[in-house]
């Protein structure tokens, strides 16, 4: 690999690390941990204004909005159902059997790496986790993880979008740091990841049409 080969490579992984520790502090619970860790963000963002960008009005959310309103939102938005479920599983196996299996593939892969990693109470495909473990611990393996879900990962930006949401320019963030161009809507996000329209389901009844057909038995 040539010099200059070898520092592009390098900067891209260093762009990707910076992008995805900010969007899994900015996808986490605002709590005051979260908070005090915004000068920390924006600081890692500094050197990818590209990317700092589609951090921007999240970021400005986070710091001017009262602290119990901007966690009331963000219970709103994203623990009381499931339509901006953050985790990947859940787009692809619902509430099944299956998913337990899944679930266990990614604990393999945090094992995998030799780093004790802190799930905090949360399953292991919820995706800040991921995100951390791809920026701070295995570059390669979390965005291996990543690319896997890809459509989970699009599917969540679609649902941020359709609701106007600023963290969809976080997940659209995200997905550029992945081979390929995002999807333009929900079908295309199907065809992506292999599948045509829903003939069967498995487990609990969707909440949600949009939910990807990829759970059989």
């Amino acid at each position: 690999m040539g010099a200059k080969k070898a520092t592009a490579v390098r900067e891209a992984a260093s762009r990707d690390r910076a992008v995805y520790l900010a969007a899994a502090w900015c996808l986490s619970y605002p709590d005051q941990d979260v908070l005090e860790r915004l000068p920390l963000i924006r600081s890692v963002l500094a050197e990818h204004p590209d990317a700092a960008e589609d951090f921007a009005p999240v970021l400005a959310q986070l710091s001017s909005v009262p602290p119990m309103e901007v966690q009331a939102r963000y219970v709103q938005e994203f623990d009381l159902g499931k339509r901006h479920a953050l985790h990947l599983s859940y787009w692809t196996d619902g509430d099944t059997r299956r998913r337990g299996e899944v679930l266990g593939i990614f604990k393999q892969v945090y094992r995998r790496s030799n780093f004790l990693v802190d799930t905090h109470g949360e399953l292991p495909d919820y995706l800040p986790m991921v995100l951390e473990f791809a920026a701070r611990v295995d570059l390669d393996a979390g965005r291996e993880l990543l690319i896997q879900y890809r459509p989970s990962l699009e599917m969540l930006r679609l649902g941020l979008l359709d609701d106007k949401l600023p963290h969809s320019l976080i997940l659209r963030a995200i997905c550029d740091t992945l081979p390929g161009k995002s999807p333009a809507d929900q079908q295309a996000v199907m065809k992506m990841a292999g599948y045509g329209p829903p003939t069967e389901s498995v487990g609990l009844e969707p909440y949600d049409p949009r939910l990807l057909p990829l759970a059989r038995s």
